[in-house]
């Protein structure tokens, strides 16, 4: 099967969820045109209350559409663009793609894949039980967060619904995908 995007959202001030939209632009260095978390630096409000200056790690969030659909399966009331995500794809195992991946999506814009989205307690504000229906543990006892993947433009462009997406790797050694 080959990736695509899904669904597109975006939301111009800080809620929960996003607005699904047919395209959205992306501009380079900044993020997604009209979402509340464009820009260069960080514009998450936790983080910019600790140092509003540090670099926009977050710039566009994407999730797997499959993520959505096991949580569907579990009761939950989630479709596109509820829990926060501009770009909700099908086909790719988001998770497992090491930090530095670039993410060609339709004819020009890229984005590089920085980390992890860290669950935040509004996910249970949205609907109890889904902070922990996004976290897990591995064999160690360490977190595994399913809550999407963030990213920067490196290439802006226009991307629209149904557009492919091409997976790009960095070079080795692979660095394991973190929260950012």
């Amino acid at each position: 099967m080959s990736a695509t995007i899904v669904s597109l959202a975006l939301s111009p001030n800080h809620h929960f969820s996003k607005e699904p939209q047919s395209a959205i632009r992306l501009l380079q260095g900044l993020g997604v045109e009209g979402d509340a978390h464009m820009g260069k630096t960080v514009k998450h409000r936790s983080r910019g209350k600790v140092d509003p200056n540090q670099p926009n790690l977050r710039q566009i969030h994407l999730v797997a559409v499959e993520t959505l659909e096991k949580l569907q399966t579990k009761g939950f009331r989630v479709g596109p663009g509820t829990i926060g995500e501009n770009v909700l794809t099908r086909g790719i195992d988001l998770l497992s793609l090491p930090t530095g991946t670039q993410l060609s999506l339709g004819d020009g814009a890229v984005v590089e894949i920085t980390g992890l989205r860290n669950p935040c307690a509004q996910l249970d504000a949205y609907q109890p039980g889904l902070t922990a229906a996004v976290l897990d543990r591995d064999e160690q006892g360490g977190l595994i967060r399913k809550a999407g993947i963030m990213g920067i433009v490196v290439s802006g462009g226009d991307v629209a619904v149904g557009d492919p997406i091409t997976i790009t790797l960095p070079a080795r050694p692979h660095r394991k995908l973190e929260r950012v």
